[in-house]
């Protein structure tokens, strides 16, 4: 016989609902922590013991909870976020659901101290996970809230089986408050494990410690190697760091992506970050970023998962297409031996003030004189622009040094070529060395896109046009994206209900699989409602036709190519990487010689 339909107790639904949020400690720490950051908290100080088994507390000094609220905290679907229906539809705050300290306090024994700024002391409840306190009773506390987590899950003991060792449940425990550090920079954070002083963290209320902030949770070569952006456009602002693609990573293991300061996991955005690194990246490699996305609440949906992971836009094309543009921009402005007008300060001296910054009693090195007037000459026949050098007949070699120096490009000047692979130059703090064939190869790439961009893409008509099989969402897609094809350089035609036929492609692309190509494009319209697969395709092609017409190893180039090359480095975007992601250049500063040598030691 079937059991008969019967309410379940409020036990069971506590813990049911806290199978959806809380699925370790590092879940109970983030509930809490986004609890405090709601409250207006400006420090928070986290205990965790034995991994967060043990003991999770977290305390606050936040606005507090009235002693008449305190039973409500602990109440299912009870919360000051939300009051109707209509406030779904602009969450601001990070916790909303209502039902978090309910699902702590049933798979737990709970303690909530609270006290408002107004309160002449704090008020206490307790929870075991079978039954709450009835009334709060007085306590001494400063304005703010603690709460206390102690032996959690130890009513189900299943739960606790599933637990990783100690050190692993920690690791989450520290991800998860890095995390809300990160995006809350003006909140003081103390983190302690077993009595010890794991994080400390200082208020940051100002760019300067900001970026110290930043270096000290994603790593100091991380700042040193992240570009600093801040864009609006369209109701939608982004602002953060984007790692330069030769600080990229064998792992995701340094990409953080904040919407209205809540961290999410976002697979449009993740999307749109891949596709502005395409034509930087190593293969198989994974850029890092520390991204914060500002929207209105209005156009976002955050309660589309149970833990708040993810989210949902109400026009993801329009946040896919922002993210975009804004990070290819700045990726673009990367030229090799320029630093991009939108990035932050690092701690990479500037090539102005590099030999100020030597330690005391270095022996320096005058410039030898070597070619340095032929040099000018030679490069000045090709830019007339470019100064010439003065002389001083009382000490001319100083003089053209001098000169040299000041109107000295970023990359400098060739001096050499090394096996017939490798340009050497020098700069004004240092030597420079260049892969002649995969600088000439991104030169020449983005001269060919360039010429794609502005003439359009060339189409061409098929005799025999190619039927593609489709299944029902697929074939919606056509239909709803017909003129997106069109622009994409592929004229297609219904057949039948299942069926659609290609008769016109993009000439360069006349040997591709076309009937692959437009299943792809659909699976992204599906998922993105958006797809780039086409130019993704063509940018192949010229990448292919690029690398045939650069120059070839052991090619001998003249002075005057040598500095043609280094010059149109310096003009071309995304110049310091090759087509497939390898860099193109390095810089070795007089300092780093200096240490080879054992100079001034």
């Amino acid at each position: 016989m079937a059991t008969p339909i019967q309410r379940l107790s409020p036990q069971l639904v506590n813990q049911i609902a806290a199978g959806e949020v809380i699925e370790r400690p590092a879940s109970v720490v983030k509930e809490l922590l986004e609890n405090s950051l709601d409250a207006g908290a400006q420090r928070i100080t986290i205990d965790i013991e034995q991994g967060g088994v043990k003991l999770i507390q977290v305390r606050d000094d936040g606005s507090g909870i009235p002693q008449q609220e305190l039973p409500l905290a602990l109440a299912s679907h009870a919360t000051s976020k939300i009051t109707r229906v209509a406030d779904l539809d602009r969450i601001a705050s990070l916790g909303f659901r209502g039902e978090a300290l309910a699902s702590i306090a049933a798979v737990s024994r709970l303690t909530l101290i609270s006290r408002t700024a107004e309160a002449a002391n704090a008020w206490q409840l307790s929870s075991t996970g079978y039954d709450t306190v009835a009334a709060p009773e007085p306590a001494a506390h400063p304005p703010g809230t603690t709460v206390s987590v102690r032996d959690l899950f130890h009513a189900i003991p299943a739960r606790r089986r599933f637990l990783r060792t100690e050190r692993t449940e920690f690791g989450h425990i520290q991800d998860t408050v890095d995390r809300l550090a990160l995006s809350h920079f003006a909140v003081g954070v103390q983190l302690r494990h077993n009595q010890r002083v794991i994080t400390l963290l200082q208020p940051a209320t100002n760019h300067t410690e900001q970026q110290q902030r930043v270096a000290e949770l994603c790593g100091r070569d991380f700042m040193e190697q992240a570009l600093y952006l801040e864009h609006e456009a369209a109701g939608l602002c982004l602002w953060g760091w984007v790692g330069l693609p030769i600080f990229s990573r064998s792992q995701t293991d340094l990409q953080y992506f904040f919407v209205n300061g809540r961290t999410v996991r976002d697979r449009l955005a993740a999307h749109a970050v891949r596709q502005a690194y395409q034509d930087v990246l190593h293969h198989g490699r994974h850029p890092a970023y520390l991204l914060f996305l500002q929207i209105d609440p209005a156009l976002v949906d955050v309660n589309a998962h149970p833990a708040k992971h993810e989210v949902r836009f109400r026009d993801p094309r329009l946040v896919h297409d922002f993210l975009f543009r804004s990070l290819n921009k700045v990726l673009a402005a990367s030229r090799a031996g320029h630093t991009p007008p939108a990035s932050s300060a690092t701690a990479t001296v500037p090539q102005s003030t590099a030999h100020s910054q030597r330690p005391p009693g270095t022996i320096r090195q005058r410039p030898l004189p070597l070619r340095v007037n032929e040099t000018l000459s030679a490069y000045q026949q090709l830019h007339p622009q470019t100064p010439a050098p003065s002389t001083n007949p009382d000490d001319p070699t100083a003089s053209a040094a001098s000169a040299a120096q000041e109107c000295m490009p970023p990359l400098g000047y060739a001096l050499a070529q090394l096996h017939g692979i490798y340009v050497l130059a020098e700069n004004a703090d240092g030597l420079i060395v260049v892969d002649m064939h995969a600088a000439h190869e991104r030169i020449t790439y983005e001269h060919l896109k360039a010429g794609l961009e502005r003439e359009g893409i060339p189409c061409q008509p098929l005799l025999l046009p190619i039927s593609v099989q489709l299944n029902a969402r697929e074939r919606r897609a056509v239909d709803a994206h017909t003129d997106l094809f069109g622009k994409l350089g592929l004229e297609i035609a219904p057949l039948g209900p299942d069926s659609i036929a290609v008769r016109s492609i993009p000439a360069l692309l006349a040997e591709a699989d076309i009937a692959q190509l437009v299943r792809d494009v659909l699976a992204d319209l599906l998922t993105y409602e958006h797809s780039t697969r086409v130019q993704e395709l063509l940018h192949k092609m010229l990448s292919a036709m690029a690398c045939h017409g650069s120059v070839r190893a052991n090619r001998r180039l003249t002075l005057t190519e040598m500095n043609a090359l280094l010059r149109s480095m310096e003009r071309t975007e995304r110049s310091g990487q090759c087509n497939h992601g390898r860099p193109t250049w390095t810089h070795l500063r007089l300092d780093d010689l200096d240490n080879l040598f054992l100079r001034g030691r």
